[in-house]
Order: structure tokens, then C-alpha cells, then sequence
């Protein structure tokens, strides 16, 4: 005999025991208790329905955002290997490899909190306090130049943050603009009254070459010759430099802990994310031999830029503000002083 048998009388048997206890026309499963619906209700509408009670600044963020996510985003939010970029990226939509950032993209600022507070750390998710996800979602924004680093984000201030690319979506309504090609009968033949043109090229993936061998050659002449002339290192064109303070140098040692996830100094220093650093004050910019510089800074090299203090400040100040297009994602120095100090250390290294 088999056993099937046996077993379906035993879960029907369960089933009415257990009838009582449960809910629907199934008899299966029991209404969710209000805690447990909250539990999952942690959806953000753009408008801000939904926030919790709760407020943060960058200040506050910029320690949790080293622990818990600097790792995989870098500690100012430029990205390590292939983790999402979150800061910069401003002004490359319309390129063929936009960085699509929180500060380029996103056009929602209830996105960047529902999402840190609902998926993130990696691994931990929904471990962190709202006020500690206020603070991480203000830090991003101070990354990308859209809140300052003492200024606080709550549920009251939330709807005041205006997003750079708000404007940038439209609305989906390809159901109504589109409603000509949704017919009942498709057209299956002679559908086109005017002839086929071809009105563009797929040049991007090389499928339709077009260039004769001679025109390719001259291209890549030229193109050459670009290369040799940006790779071209700047004129020695220098400042002289008087002797730092040593008490603003060991002053500016500790600023530079801010800018050693990209930049080094000293003995041996070598190119990373950034360029190192040896001789950068009074030297002319986008002279490091070996890193590959932003078009901006090689434009701005090429016009003879030279790094004196004030302009080395001024860029250090607000690097993305100094120079449009350059490929250095930190927000910048707020502090005067600090940028001072800073300079007079990076004066000693040769």
C-alpha cells in the first residue's frame, strides 16, 4: 500500500486541528499584526511620505561613512574598483560613458535615503539608526557639493533639498504617444510608403565602417599627435618659494590625512588615484609623469597653469567649482587655515 495516502490524511487532520486558529476561505495563514506590517512599510515617496522622525548633518556622517562605507565607495565617495561611484560626475549625461552618481543622476532624494536605510551597509542592512542614515545621506550630499558640511537634513528640511538633475526624467507615457503602433491587425507588407534611408551609423560599435584606409591612416596620425601633445609635460615654469612655518607644516600633516586615499608623498610616493604629490607647490599643474590627467587639468596646463599657493587653494577650496571637468571627487577644504597648513606640508616634499 502506499504511504501518500497516509500522509495526505495526516496534514488533513492537522489542518482541522488547527482550523480554528486560521484565516481565509483557505483556512491558511493569519491576518498580519500592525507591528508586523510597519515592519515592511518602509517605503519613501519622493514628497517625503513616509520619513521617520530623525535629523543628521555631513559632520555627523563623515565617520560612519569611513566605517561602514568607505570600503566599497571610497572615503569621499569616488568608488574602489568597481563599486558604484556616489559624488561627481557632473555634466557627463550627455556623453557616451556618463558617471551617473547620486549628485549627476538621481533625481529624488527620498531614493538615496529609503535606499541606505533599507539596503545598506553591505551585509548589515537595517542595523543603522534613522538619525545615523540621515547623517550618511547628508555626508553623500556634502560629497556632491548639494548640502554643507554643518547643515542639517531631517524629515522637516528633507522637502528643501532641490536634486541637480530633477528635472532630468519625464513622465512614461509611451501608452498614449505611442498608441499608433499598438493596432489589432499588424501591417505586414509594403507598410512604408517612402523609401528606406539610412540616416546614421552605428559607428560607436564599428559594425558600419565608413572611413577609406587612407582616411583611418590620417586619423590615427592625429589622433596620435593629440595624445603625444597632452602626454607632453607642461613648461618648467616655476615659482619660488619661501620657507614654511614648521608649526603650520605639522599642522598640514594632519590635514593631509584627508588626501592620503588618493594622493601620496614622501620618498617613493607613486601615482594612485590621484597623482602623488612631491613638488606640486609652485610647479606648473598636469606635469606628474604617468598619470592620466582630466582634459580640464591638461587644458588648463596647456594655458600655463602654475600652482602657486593662491591657486592651489583656490582649487582646494572647491576643486569642482576651480576647475569643471576635473576627475578629483573631493568636495574640498572648508577651512581656511587648514588650507594654509596644508600647502606649507605639501612645500616640503621636492
Amino acid at each position: 500500500m502506499s504511504k501518500f495516502p497516509k500522509l495526505i490524511a495526516g496534514t488533513a487532520v492537522a489542518t482541522l486541528i488547527a482550523g480554528t486558529a486560521l484565516a481565509g476561505p483557505f483556512g491558511l495563514g493569519r491576518e498580519a499584526l500592525p507591528e508586523e506590517v510597519a515592519a515592511w512599510n518602509l517605503d519613501i515617496a519622493p514628497d517625503g511620505t513616509g520619513l521617520p522622525e530623525g535629523s543628521g548633518t555631513a559632520e555627523d556622517g563623515e565617520m560612519l561613512f569611513s566605517e561602514s562605507c568607505a570600503a566599497c565607495h571610497g572615503e569621499f565617495a569616488e568608488g574602489v574598483g568597481r563599486w558604484p561611484v556616489l559624488a561627481g560626475g557632473f555634466g557627463t549625461l550627455d556623453r557616451m560613458d556618463p558617471v551617473k552618481t547620486v549628485g549627476s543622476y538621481w533625481p529624488y532624494l527620498s531614493t538615496v535615503y529609503d535606499y541606505v536605510r533599507r539596503s545598506m551597509p553591505f551585509g548589515a542592512a537595517q542595523t543603522m539608526s534613522d538619525d545615523d542614515v540621515y547623517a550618511l545621506t547628508a555626508y553623500i550630499l556634502y560629497s556632491n557639493s548639494i548640502m554643507e558640511y554643518d547643515e542639517v537634513l531631517s524629515n522637516e528640511t528633507f522637502s528643501e533639498i532641490e536634486m541637480p538633475n530633477a528635472d532630468g526624467f519625464i513622465v512614461d507615457n509611451r501608452e498614449e504617444a505611442e498608441a499608433h503602433f499598438w493596432k489589432d491587425e499588424p501591417c505586414m507588407e509594403n507598410c512604408k510608403d517612402a523609401p528606406v534611408e539610412i540616416t546614421m551609423r552605428a559607428t560607436i560599435l564599428d559594425v558600419t565602417p565608413e572611413e577609406t584606409a587612407a582616411e583611418e591612416a590620417a586619423a590615427s596620425e592625429e589622433a596620435a599627435a593629440e595624445d603625444t601633445a597632452a602626454e607632453a609635460p607642461a613648461e618648467e615654469t616655476e615659482v619660488a618659494m619661501a620657507e614654511p612655518d614648521p608649526a603650520l607644516v605639522e599642522e598640514g600633516e594632519g590635514v593631509f590625512r584627508k588626501c592620503k586615499a588618493c594622493h601620496k608623498v614622501g620618498e617613493g610616493a607613486r601615482n594612485g588615484t590621484g597623482p602623488a604629490l612631491n613638488g606640486i607647490v609652485g610647479h606648473p599643474a598636469g606635469a606628474v609623469e604617468g598619470f592620466r590627467y582630466s582634459n580640464a587639468m591638461q587644458d588648463a596646463a596647456a594655458d600655463g597653469l602654475v600652482w602657486t599657493p593662491e591657486e592651489l587653494g583656490a582649487f582646494l577650496a572647491k576643486p569642482r567649482d576651480y576647475m569643471r571637468g576635473t576627475k578629483m571627487s573631493f568636495v574640498g577644504l572648508r577651512d581656511e587655515e587648514e588650507i594654509k597648513a596644508v600647502i606649507a606640508y605639501l612645500s616640503t616634499f621636492e
